[in-house]
């Protein structure tokens, strides 16, 4: 019997890319600095980056989210300060020697290598979402196909009109609706607004599966 894929979750927040890996068939752990009591999965508590440096090579693959704040215009605007965590982050992935990812938001481009996107309409979700993922440890992905942006999207804060994408960042309105919409019936507005939908980790989760059955053959 073949045993699950173990996946390592850095910077996991309320579990929004540990769903995806877990549809996909992988064992998840989650890491935070913070609690966490909505995570779905085994959690521990710790700093995502010590945690990583020292049992990193224990898990099959790992997936980091960087707190995003650093390169949020939104932040930059109210003047908020955030530590930048990719480079660390990056560094310490790459001694583990496990193949990983990195993901992040499109104020973070500059400092990521080549990364793919992975946009809501790619996998029939009602919303844009656009999130930017850096792969390394020997693990690529193939950037998809853009669909055109062709549903209006609602003013952020406001309801969301019938046909319209919401956004679901910052104080949005309709946590149901974005629940639905995003795939992650278990969240508050709080772990909605910072995470990825589990579609896109899923995705990535089914082509590193899919490399890993190449090698095999």
């Amino acid at each position: 019997m073949t045993m699950p894929l173990r996946v390592l979750d850095l910077f996991c927040c309320q579990g929004g890319a540990a769903k995806g890996y877990a549809d996909a068939g992988c064992e998840v752990t989650g890491v935070d600095i913070a609690p966490q009591p909505r995570y779905p999965y085994p959690f521990i508590q710790a700093d995502a980056v010590a945690f990583v440096r020292e049992h990193g090579d224990e898990f099959d693959f790992i997936h980091a989210s960087p707190p995003c704040q650093f390169d949020s215009d939104c932040q930059r605007i109210q003047g908020n300060v955030h530590p930048d965590l990719i480079g660390p982050t990056r560094t310490a992935l790459e001694a583990t020697g496990r193949p990983w990812v990195i993901e992040n938001v499109r104020g973070a481009l500059p400092k990521l290598r080549t990364p793919v996107l992975l946009c809501g309409p790619m996998f029939g979700l009602a919303t844009y979402r656009h999130r930017y993922f850096e792969t390394g440890g020997g693990f690529h992905i193939v950037q998809p196909r853009h669909p055109r942006h062709a549903a209006p999207q609602a003013k952020m804060g406001r309801p969301v009109p019938p046909g319209h994408f919401g956004q679901f960042i910052g104080n949005f309105s309709g946590v149901p609706l974005a629940r639905t919409v995003m795939g992650v019936q278990w969240m508050n507005r709080d772990g909605i607004r910072e995470c990825i939908p589990p579609a896109y980790t899923q995705h990535i989760a089914t082509a590193f599966l899919a490399s890993r059955l190449e090698v095999a053959a």
